[in-house]
Formats: structure tokens, C-alpha cells, sequence
């Protein structure tokens, strides 16, 4: 699915945080310069380095997922961070987390993802849902720590979570995927509980 934004209201960041940091830690790190030894201005060189990111900031986003051209999804991140390293790929941060909602041909809700924190690699077409992530659809839901989005695969992947059914049923999923409406899932070995009808084989 390919992932498109509208920004809610129009506030953005007049100035880049990432510079502000950096102004910042290159005045305390110029005030240290005189009770620092030769092995602790090695050590800041190197922290200088590490911390060399620029982030442009946006407030109130709204995610359109498509595929070939048709909304499968949309959602909205109350933040969302751009990040551009020094070196490697750029990605973006959603720190205070995300809401996404499925949708049918005809855009109705027919399930949901949140999250208290996820990051998108762009590169790696990658989506990483972290901290409280709850899935819910007619047919399970499912909470997690962890739950990844592989645009390329197009199917969702976490190493463990809880499955629970509307009876109240429950397992322990390890090794859970699930292709991108949740139709169906996979897991390995884990435990649980459900419930048969006291008329079953009859």
C-alpha cells in the first residue's frame, strides 16, 4: 500500500529542532572544552557525531494507505517526526503514536490498528507498530508489543501476542502474520483457552 499525508491544521515548525539541538549541544559542548582531558574530548568528538539529525516536525497528520490507486486504510498521528540522518536512510517517527482504520470498497470501518509509538522506513518499506498495540476486527483482536507492516510482502508480522475471539476465546501467538485485512491469521506454538458449546457433538 502506498502511504500519502495531509496535515490537519497548518502548523508546522518554522525551524528545523534538529538545528536548534544542535546549536544547543555545540554551545554546552564549547563551555566543557576547559575541564576536559584529552580522553573526554575524544569521547565528545565521537557523541558529536551520533547526535548530527535533522527533523522537521508536523502536528495533526492525516495517512491515506492506497493500493493501485483504491483507500484500503486511513489514520492520524497527532505527531509526526521527519527524520534525515547523517548517514543512512531517512525515516519517520510517530512518538505519540497512531491510529489507522481499515476500510471496504465501500469505506466502511471494517477494523483498526493503534499504537503508542511507530516508525515508517521508507527504504525498507517497513511500518513498525510498538508499545500497546491493539488490532480489532469481526473477527479477533490481537495486543502486542510489537507489530510490523511489510509493504512488500504485504502482510503483518509480530514474534508474540495474545488472540482473542469474540466467545472470549484466547491464545498466546508466537511467530503471528496476517495478510493486510486480517482475514486470517498464522501463529506457532503457544497456549490458551476457548469454549465449546455444551451441545457440540450431538
Amino acid at each position: 500500500m502506498a502511504t500519502s499525508y495531509r496535515l490537519k491544521n497548518s502548523y508546522t515548525w518554522a525551524k528545523s529542532p534538529g538545528m536548534i539541538f544542535c546549536i544547543a549541544f555545540l554551545c554546552v559542548f564549547q563551555l566543557s572544552l576547559s575541564s576536559c582531558g584529552e580522553d573526554d574530548l575524544k569521547k565528545a568528538a565521537k557523541l558529536s557525531k551520533k547526535v548530527n539529525l535533522d527533523t522537521n516536525r508536523t502536528l495533526g497528520v492525516d495517512i491515506i494507505y492506497s493500493d493501485s490507486a483504491v483507500v484500503k486504510a486511513k489514520g492520524f498521528a497527532p505527531v509526526l517526526d521527519k527524520i534525515t540522518p547523517a548517514t543512512g536512510a531517512s525515516f519517520q517517527e510517530m512518538p505519540k503514536g497512531v491510529k489507522i482504520q481499515f476500510l471496504d470498497d465501500k469505506m466502511n470501518i471494517t477494523g483498526s490498528i493503534t499504537s503508542d509509538y511507530a516508525i515508517m522506513k521508507e527504504t525498507e518499506k517497513l511500518t513498525i507498530f510498538k508499545k500497546n498495540v491493539v488490532v480489532v476486527n469481526q473477527s479477533i483482536t490481537f495486543n502486542t508489543e510489537e507489530l510490523t507492516w511489510d509493504e512488500n510482502k504485504r502482510m503483518f508480522f509480530s514474534p508474540k501476542g495474545v488472540v482473542t475471539k469474540p466467545d472470549g476465546s484466547f491464545v498466546n501467538a508466537v511467530n503471528f502474520s496476517a495478510p493486510q485485512d486480517f482475514s486470517y491469521y498464522n501463529a506457532g506454538s503457544g497456549y490458551g483457552e476457548t469454549y465449546i458449546d455444551e451441545k457440540f457433538g450431538e
